[in-house]
């Protein structure tokens, strides 16, 4: 409010300096001394501003301590103007306000420039301090990046393509790599090169959720490594069930797939089109541990091969019946885990020793 009540005295300042330019010419049209003197009391009394005109009110003391008598040239029979007359600052000053600019809606709007800004100190009510609307502080640290999707446009989009940042903030560094990325730079391209691969919509959600570290990969790699397994003879849709079952197979490079594919072939001796249907049905083969799969399958080659000789005797014997509805059912348990002496003795009804015979004529 004080702001305001300046501006108002500074404008009323301003046009009584413009009736005070004006005044001196109005004296031009008067007939008598004695409205000469009453124009300059009225000038004299003007409000001044900052004490800028303060020969004004020496003026008026001065025609005040004489007469308003006419002057001596008028008791000669002569009579000059008003303007002859008046005290030289009074001249002076005539002559500065008759070029002063006239005070137009145009000045006035002008200063409204000269307004200062306000502060940040000054006071406000509390209507104004109520529709003030702060917007919440970023979390310097935090341990969920719940407390981010709020001011991250990337987590919003990937939140609304189906993807759980709860468990993806439970993997090694992935929450920071996400909160780096910006999606319409970064991420739009890999989910535009994962349609193209053949993974559907509504599973690039879940797929992001188990590898987001695909966003941080370059583009042109992962186009190598998709070239590369159509090299090897998989087809398209064959590709996208392995990439889909598998989501970290495109991370490996293209050396690392060769040397995977070769494992099967060359340490367990799979035949390329055995090697080519296995990794199609289990494609996380190519990304685990070679060691395990190595034990297993040597585990399960042995177990098949017993299996086979058990069936095998248990034919000989016509003993092989394994319908649940028939009478002298055999499980596949009884085949598969029972040891020898208990399969011979109490499924096979033989002894060990016919076991060991028929074994040696296979």
């Amino acid at each position: 409010m004080a702001l305001w009540a300046r501006q108002v005295s500074c404008w009323r300042c301003l046009l009584q300096t413009a009736r005070a330019a004006e005044f001196p010419r109005r004296l031009g049209i008067c007939s008598s001394t004695a409205q000469a003197c009453r124009g300059f009391a009225s000038l004299a009394l003007l409000p001044s501003r900052n004490d800028v005109f303060p020969w004004r009110l020496q003026a008026y003391r001065h025609l005040s301590a004489g007469s308003c008598s006419p002057p001596d040239s008028a008791k000669d029979g002569s009579f000059s103007s008003p303007e002859s007359n008046l005290p030289s600052p009074v001249k002076q000053e005539q002559a500065k306000a008759e070029t002063l600019p006239d005070l137009n809606a145009k000045i006035l709007y002008e200063d409204w420039d000269d307004i200062p800004s306000s502060s940040a100190l000054e006071e406000i009510s509390e209507e104004e301090a109520v529709q003030i609307i702060a917007e919440p502080l970023l979390p310097l640290r935090s341990s969920t990046l719940r407390d981010y999707v709020d001011h991250s446009e990337t987590l919003a989009k990937l939140v609304d393509l189906g993807v759980d940042l709860s468990q993806v903030e439970k993997r090694q560094k992935a929450g920071q790599l996400l909160l780096t990325l910006d999606f319409e730079k970064d991420i739009r391209k890999i989910l535009l090169f994962l349609k193209d691969v053949g993974v559907e919509d509504n599973q690039l959600g879940p797929f992001l959720t188990k590898n987001p570290y695909i966003l941080a990969e370059d583009l042109e790699a992962l186009e190598t490594r998709v070239a590369y397994l159509k090299s090897k003879k998989f087809g398209k849709a064959e590709i996208a069930q392995m990439v889909s079952r598998a989501p970290y197979l495109l991370l490996f490079s293209v050396q690392r797939l060769d040397n995977r594919l070769g494992f099967f072939k060359n340490e367990l001796g799979f035949s390329v089109k055995k090697t080519k249907d296995l990794v199609i049905r289990l494609p996380r083969l190519l990304t685990g541990k070679l060691e395990p799969v190595k034990e297993n399958l040597q585990v399960f080659n042995s177990k098949l091969l017993r299996i086979k000789e058990r069936h095998m005797f248990l034919t000989f014997l016509g003993r092989a019946q394994y319908d649940p509805a028939q009478p002298s059912y055999i499980s596949l348990d009884q085949l598969v885990s029972l040891p020898d002496e208990v399969f011979c003795t109490e499924i096979a009804k033989a002894s060990i020793q016919d076991f060991e015979k028929f074994l040696k004529t296979l």
